[in-house]
């Protein structure tokens, strides 16, 4: 299963209000687990950066000046996130940002149906206490230590981290498949059943819960049915 964890930076706190997009990071997760793809794009918003912003995340009006707009990172941002899941700490903020800006170079907006939110997860989850990123990176043991500043990659890094040990940790990527990294997960669902049956199979069978004479005291009482039962098949 595919998801982009997901994160961005704004020049203030509402979209209608002027403010605008300014860094978007995404980091590709495949069943919980990073991949190692990212997409990190800066933006230029067209406008002055407010003091307030800047102490979150750094971002000076003139370090963008030079970044590109919107329009012409669209592109690359959709083909990246593609019809994939997006997983964001308090989606209706980063949604409201993301979808405006589409909408303002006429592409298709992201459907709520793709986005999760982590934050209604965490709050269903821990009913007490912070659930800010911050607060579940501490709770998790992730290392935020290295966050000076807000910034979208890193935050989605952080997310991800979080968002894997909300769904279990690194051992929910545990199997019992053979330790060899040689294996072709792509190829695994041409395994014959026969086959896979066998590979897991004990080594040693598991003793009958069954004594002998519940077994025969059983086969006695099918024997006596008018039609074929199917448990005969399962005593065979």
């Amino acid at each position: 299963m595919r998801e982009i964890s997901f994160d961005t930076e704004t020049t203030g706190l509402n979209p209608l209000d002027g403010d605008r997009l300014v860094e978007i990071g995404g980091v590709e997760l495949f069943n919980f687990i990073p991949t190692g793809r990212t997409c990190h794009l800066y933006v230029n918003p067209q406008r002055d950066m407010p003091a307030e912003a800047f102490r979150i995340h750094g971002l000076s009006a003139e370090f963008l000046s030079d970044k590109p707009l919107f329009v012409d990172v669209a592109d690359e941002f959709l083909d990246f996130v593609g019809d994939s899941r997006l997983v964001i700490h308090n989606a209706p903020f980063d949604m409201g940002f993301i979808n405006m800006e589409l909408g303002r170079c006429n592409k298709p907006k992201i459907p709520v149906t793709q986005v999760l939110d982590t934050l209604k997860l965490a709050r269903r989850k821990f009913t007490t206490g912070s659930v800010s990123l911050d607060a579940l990176c501490s709770r998790y043991g992730v290392d935020n230590t290295k966050r000076v500043y807000h910034g979208a990659l890193f935050d989605a890094e952080l997310l991800a981290e979080v968002y894997l040990e909300m769904n279990g940790g690194k051992q929910k990527n545990l199997g019992l498949m053979p330790d060899d990294e040689s294996i072709d997960l792509d190829s695994m669902g041409d395994f014959e059943p026969e086959k896979r049956a066998v590979a897991l199979q004990r080594p040693v069978p598991l003793p009958p819960v069954l004594s002998e004479e519940e077994i025969e005291a059983h086969a006695k009482f099918l024997a006596g049915m008018k039609t074929d039962p199917a448990w005969n098949k399962y005593l065979k």
